[in-house]
């Protein structure tokens, strides 16, 4: 068994490795979140464990802190039971750091994207990883 992620963002390249963990992990269109007075996107995933000898998920959670918009493309926000498969988490600074936006990138050209004060972004698994049949594939480039 592994070990539960607890994982937090402050920098790109720490996001990286949060964006690793959350490789192909699925997520409901109704499990994102964004408190407009809170300023922090929330979802719920359920994580394919890469880190685990034999197929596994996990619920997992991820908060954005010092979110000021969000925008979303190639999402619909009606389904609330649909799911995403989320691909990667990304950073693109502001000229005049410490701003920026995080991306996240779903499979099927759907995006989100989070216009922060800052880069905060926390991961924190929920559950106990449980067995799986599916296993992601990627095409090679």
């Amino acid at each position: 068994m592994s070990e539960k992620l607890k994982l937090k963002a402050i920098s790109a390249d720490d996001l990286v490795v949060i964006s690793a963990a959350l490789q192909d992990a699925i997520v409901k269109v109704g499990e994102l979140h964004y408190d407009r007075v809170a300023h922090r996107f929330t979802l719920m995933a359920r994580r394919f464990c890469h880190e685990c000898e034999t197929p596994k998920r996990i619920l997992t959670g991820l908060g954005v802190d010092d979110v000021l918009e969000v925008k979303a493309r190639g999402i619909r926000r009606s389904d609330p039971e649909a799911y995403l498969v989320l691909l990667a988490l990304e950073f693109e600074a502001d000229a005049e750091p410490p701003g920026g936006y995080v991306r996240l990138i779903f499979a099927g050209d759907g995006e989100m994207r989070l216009r922060v004060e800052a880069l905060e972004v926390h991961l924190l698994d929920v559950s106990e990883p449980r067995k799986t049949t599916y296993v992601p594939k990627h095409m090679a480039d």
